[in-house]
């Protein structure tokens, strides 16, 4: 599977001359936005695959059609679901082995115990 992706040709968004080995796309993107800056210009970067360039009109419907967001979509949810079952976690270990501190004071008269039992 690696080996097909690696040879698996991709336009380039600035170029459609160009036929780029996806393993090499994201360079090829580098250099070719700095050599076409007016078609630069008139792109718009996905925001959940930065090789999804299209032309800003296309973005929202690119955005809704995305082969990509799901992949975000689960990403996210997966780390929500397990950063709150993290803190769940750390919340009823601090609250089932929290203790207070010794107090040095008696508060009903205002004095320092000198000899308080540990």
């Amino acid at each position: 599977k690696a080996e097909r992706y690696t040879l698996r040709l991709i336009p380039c968004p600035y170029n459609k001359h160009h036929r780029i080995r996806a393993c090499r796309f994201p360079y090829h993107l580098v250099k070719c936005k700095k050599s076409y800056p007016e078609v630069a210009k008139k792109l718009a970067t996905c925001p959940f695959n930065a090789r999804h360039l299209v032309p800003q009109a296309d973005l929202s419907d690119h955005v809704l059609k995305c082969s990509d967001k799901g992949l975000i979509e689960q990403d996210i949810g997966k780390r929500t679901t397990c950063a709150l079952r993290c803190l769940f976690t750390l919340e009823m270990n601090a609250m089932s082995t929290w203790q207070a501190p010794p107090c040095d004071e008696d508060w009903e008269t205002g004095e320092e115990l000198l000899h308080l039992p540990r």
